[in-house]
């Protein structure tokens, strides 16, 4: 008998990247965050993280990655100094 490991990750592809890609993309912008920055990758890792537990609506996902990291928070702030 073939034993499951769940706690093993499935395979990321096209599709799921397809959802993920724009989420990640649309959070950076409104961060201000660069691609390359180690802010970035932590916000990759969120949303990947939370689209395997199984967060697959793109509103959703963004909503709860910025809550995971704060953004909403820091992004009303700096709006209400500037």
């Amino acid at each position: 008998m073939k034993t499951i490991d769940v706690r093993k990750p499935q395979p990321f592809d096209a599709r799921d990247l397809s959802v993920c890609q724009p989420v990640f993309d649309t959070l950076l912008k409104e961060a201000g965050v660069d691609k390359a920055s180690e802010e970035a990758a932590s916000i990759a890792a969120i949303t990947v993280e939370l689209y395997r537990q199984g967060v697959r609506d793109p509103e959703h996902l963004r909503i709860m990655v910025e809550a995971a990291r704060g953004l909403f928070d820091r992004q009303r702030g700096a709006n209400a100094i500037a």
